[in-house]
């Protein structure tokens, strides 16, 4: 298919840019943090959340609110006393891995003066060890 074809195909098929969807469910502030933390960090309560630099409470249960409604974690509630509440990353959340992992590997590259303290370059592998 040649590149004015794909564009043709595209404006008759797509109803909106799949990379701008993407970045509309990732891309408020604390979002991809908040998956982190579930992914690397093994977080589940919301007090865990609350080490995630800069996030208050207001702004972190409002994200936890926008990610349970498109899907990318769940939010169980134990019926304990006090009730603990617990959130797990869903399959469509833990997809977001990659490129949590793109994100890091970019930053680890060419940011590695302002990431590391040694200021050298590392792969993700080095950090995060997969």
């Amino acid at each position: 298919m040649l590149k004015h074809e794909k564009i043709e195909w595209m404006e008759c098929n797509m109803m909106q840019c799949p990379i701008n969807h993407t970045f509309k469910l990732m891309g408020k502030k604390f979002t991809m943090l908040i998956i982190r933390n579930m992914i690397h960090r093994d977080h589940k309560r919301f007090n865990q959340f609350l080490e995630i630099e800069e996030i208050n409470a207001k702004i972190l249960s409002a994200r936890l609110k926008e990610m349970e409604k498109d899907g990318l974690i769940e939010r169980k509630v134990y019926p304990d006393t006090p009730v603990r509440v617990e959130y797990t990353i869903t399959e469509k959340g833990r997809a977001l891995e990659p490129i949590l992992d793109q994100m890091s590997a970019f930053s680890m590259k060419y940011c590695a003066k302002e990431i590391f303290k040694d200021g050298r370059a590392r792969k993700v592998e080095q950090v995060y060890g997969h």
